[in-house]
Parts: C-alpha cells; structure tokens; sequence
C-alpha cells in the first residue's frame, strides 16, 4: 500500500517559493516531511521564506538566489541544492509575473517580460532540472486560470499560462519514458496573496468573483500545497501531462445565473 501522505525522504526544489502560493506549497511540503530548498531572486526574501518554513514546520529549508530568465543562475542552483542533499525528488517552477493593463497599454518590454518569466523561466527550471532530478522525480508547473479563459486586461499573462500548460503536455510525453512526470497545477482565487489582490483590488471586484466561483468560496494556499503533495507523494505517482485544475469551479464558467439557485443547506 502506498501511503498517502508522507514525503518523507524527499528532496523539494521550488523555483519562485518565497511568497504567496508557492511559499505555501513549501511550508506544505515539508509538514508532510520533505526538505525544501526555495528559489528567489531576491536573497533577503528566499533567506525569510527559508526561515519561515523552518519555523513552521521543523523541517529543513536552505535559500537560493537566482533569476529564472538566467539558465545558469538556475544551474548553479540546482547544483546547489544536490550538493547539499545529494538529490532533487520534487521540482516546482511557480515564478511569475502579472499586471492587469489592456493590450495597448503594454509595451513590447512588458509583455515579453512576463513570457520570459512564467514560460521561458517553467522552461529553463525543468530543462535544467531534468539532468537534477532522480528517476520517478515529480516535477510541477503552477499555471492559472488564464491558459484557457480568455480574460480582458489579461492578454500576457493569457499568452504565457497558455504555454505552460501545452509544454508540460509535450515533456510528460518526452521524459515520462526516462520515470519523470510532469504536470501543472491551475489555482483559482486563492485568498490572501499578491494576485488575488491584483486582480480584486477592493470588495466589489472579490465579491464578483465569489458570485462567479460554483463553491462560492476564496481558496486557500493550503487547498494548492494540497495538490502538489498528491501529485509528487506515491498515491498520484500515475498522473502525468495533466494540469490539476484547483479553483472551486471556477474554469466552469459564469456560476452567477439566478436559475443556478439551489435551497440553502
């Protein structure tokens, strides 16, 4: 029997882990067991989030800095982290960047930017990690949402998220042969993070969004750090190529029609 819950013994290296959901993917991680080695650009804030996770949960934690639009700086970190602890079970890229601006009012600079951190950077973390990671490592993207709803003010964050999902497709096919899987995690509204206060930025908007939500509820980081245990724990170790939606239905679409009432309960 697998069990279901421990990671015990398991290696976790995620690219963008120093704040919000993927900070929260950490500190998950390694309550189930895990040692974790987190990934910023910024070293103050990776050294934080280390201690943080630390703190939290006992376990062990190192920082790493680097920019994930850098393929050496990625290197050396992973080299890094398996000179530490001689392996990397569990890879995670979830760095990524977001302004809500119409398509006119971003600059070419602009949007590449976001491109080259969210795709390019999920590209550079996995294509780097693969020569890292052991045989039946686990490695996750963090997509969203805006890889398959088209969204207004959204079109660079649309265009890259969009990328993400289709290239973890292609490298489950790729490399699932070798004993690595590779799937992507899309959370929806999740509560009390940059993002969710990017784009709900005061009570009406977060209000549209949980009239909009089937479950009528916020996420939480713990409902994503949830889902990245299952898929890098021996229970989802037959998942491959796929992106685990997490959002409370939000992907279902428009959950706000009067004729969707039901009795209260």
């Amino acid at each position: 029997m697998f069990d279901t819950t421990t990671l015990e013994n398991k290696i976790a290296f995620i690219a963008g882990g120093t704040s919000g959901i993927n900070l929260g993917i950490a500190i998950g991680l390694a309550r189930v067991g895990a040692k974790v080695a987190v990934l910023g650009r910024n070293a103050e804030k990776a050294a934080a989030a280390a201690e943080a996770i630390r703190t939290e949960t006992g376990a062990e934690a190192i920082f790493l800095s680097a920019d994930v639009r850098d393929p050496e700086q990625v290197e050396t970190a992973l080299q890094e982290t398996v000179k530490q602890w001689g392996k990397i079970d569990i890879l995670i890229s979830g760095a990524a960047g977001n302004f809500p601006a119409p398509a006119l009012g971003i600059s070419p600079k602009g949007f590449k930017t976001v491109v080259d951190i969210d795709l390019l950077g999920t590209y550079n973390v996995f294509h780097a990690g693969f020569n890292y990671v052991n045989k039946n490592a686990s490695m996750i993207a963090i997509t969203a949402p805006q890889a398959v709803m088209p969204m207004p003010y959204q079109a660079h964050v649309c265009a890259a998220k969009a990328g993400i999902n289709m290239l973890v497709k292609c490298l489950a096919m790729e490399w699932g042969p070798a004993g690595i899987k590779v799937n992507g995690i899309s959370p929806g509204p999740i509560d009390e993070t940059e993002g969710m206060d990017r784009l709900a930025p005061n009570e009406a908007a977060r209000q549209d969004y949980l009239n909009k939500t089937a479950s009528r509820r916020f996420g939480n980081k713990q409902d994503i750090a949830n889902a990245a245990i299952y898929l890098s724990a021996d229970i989802g170790s037959y998942v491959n190529g796929t992106i685990l939606t997490v959002d409370g239905g939000t992907e279902l679409g428009d959950a706000s029609a009067d004729c969707l009432s039901v009795p209260a309960r």
